[in-house]
């Protein structure tokens, strides 16, 4: 070990390109070297000889680490330590997803993470001194990613304001759009909708710095824009063709709630929800709007909505506030409700609990007995005892589905 060398001086040279650094780091290192940013998109790397592994092949060429891979490292623990840490991590190979030794560091300012070195050690020894040469070399790479997320802040902070404008309505002419889109960067041709991911707590800088992440890490949906809104992280997602694109955005919010709830062992809940998927960008203000709907019904009937994200998904859900309004105005009461009620107070029985069961399964006895943990034909006795007393035809779709809908007012 040399713990007397003095590395301070080995990156000192100015390097006009980070692919100029790589090599250098390589060079001293002696190992292929991969300089990544914080979302693991490729930004340099050294030559190297035929002994690499698939990992460093296919991530140069897809300009990005395969999505298996991050996954694997999150899952053993090693991405954590590298986003807690600022020394340098040695990472055993991991066979099944491709993955040779590797010694990695984080590279990051003010606890942001910028970016990543992954030196590529196939195997040999490592030694005190390669990791005393790596945390140099973190410093020389800082400045470089510093420079470069100077220049992606300030292009997000500008497209913030032109994405409220979307938001909220005041952009609704498309050639306007297109124009301000074109200034931005921002491609929003195809099929655009709004996703939202709630969370119940105070959003803190580590839950930021994650969600920021995974929107450049989670495959399957692009992200155009995106922003946080106190407990709302709020994105304008686009996909080049309407098909499957339903399915898609729904996989994708479910993944990343239960990533980030997995990563920052998260206790409290988090809630994700979208809107219409429009052919136009004038419409994200509409897509916006039902994305909140979707968060809000899902607050009020969590237990029926668990599973719910899209606005397309929430069926008659959709109406409900406008129908509790009409109801209000009108000061109805459902005489049948009413009565169960009455009776159950009485009586000591539990008619209007059977009622909600059978109505929430479709008019099926046997899930409504299972839901409400009673025998079939204690279900169907209910049933008759309901039918007596108020003389509802639970036959008639056109009664049960009102009684449907009161009973779900009766629940905000």
């Amino acid at each position: 070990m040399s713990h007397a060398v003095n590395h301070s001086g080995l990156f000192q040279l100015n390097f006009d390109s980070l692919e100029g650094l790589a090599d250098r780091i390589a060079e001293i290192m002696n190992c292929p070297i991969t300089i990544e940013d914080s979302n693991h998109h490729i930004i340099s790397y050294s030559s190297h000889e035929d002994s690499v592994d698939n990992v460093r092949v296919n991530t140069i060429i897809q300009r990005k680490v395969p999505e298996k891979v991050i996954n694997s490292l999150w899952k053993k623990g090693f991405m954590s330590k590298l986003f807690k840490d600022d020394k340098p991590v040695k990472i055993p190979a991991i066979p099944e997803v491709g993955l040779g030794d590797r010694i990695a560091i984080s590279v990051s300012k003010n606890n942001e993470i910028l970016g990543f070195i992954w030196a590529h050690t196939n195997g040999r020894e490592i030694t005190e001194e390669n990791y005393m040469m790596l945390t140099e070399a973190a410093k020389a790479v800082q400045k470089k990613l510093l420079k470069l997320q100077i220049k992606k802040q300030r292009m997000e902070e500008s497209y913030k304001e032109f994405f409220w404008q979307l938001l909220t309505g005041h952009l609704k002419d498309s050639a306007e759009i297109e124009q301000q889109a074109q200034k931005y960067g921002l491609y929003l041709n195809g099929y655009v909708a709004i996703a939202m991911i709630e969370f119940e707590e105070e959003v803190t800088e580590e839950i930021e710095k994650h969600s920021f992440y995974l929107t450049e890490t989670l495959r399957g949906v692009e992200v155009v824009c995106k922003v946080f809104d106190q407990n709302q992280f709020i994105l304008l997602v686009r996909f080049p063709t309407i098909k499957d694109s339903n399915k898609i955005l729904k996989e994708y919010v479910s993944n990343f709630t239960a990533k980030i709830e997995e990563r920052l062992k998260l206790h409290h809940n988090i809630s994700a929800a979208f809107g219409l998927i429009f052919d136009s960008p004038k419409y994200i203000k509409d897509s916006y709007n039902q994305a909140e709907r979707v968060l809000n019904a899902k607050s009020q009937f969590q237990n029926q909505l668990e599973k719910v994200y899209g606005y397309n998904e929430l069926g008659v859900y959709q109406f409900i506030d406008e129908l509790k309004e009409i109801r209000k105005q009108t000061n109805y009461k459902n005489d049948v409700i009413k009565t169960l009620k009455q009776y159950d107070e009485n009586h000591n029985t539990e008619l209007l609990k059977t009622l909600k069961a059978f109505l929430n399964c479709d008019s099926n006895v046997y899930k409504a007995a299972n839901v409400i943990h009673v025998h079939t034909n204690t279900l169907n006795y209910r049933l008759k005892r309901i039918t007596e007393l108020t003389d509802i035809d639970l036959k008639d779709p056109n009664q049960k589905v009102t009684l449907f809908l009161d009973l779900k007012l009766l629940e905000m």
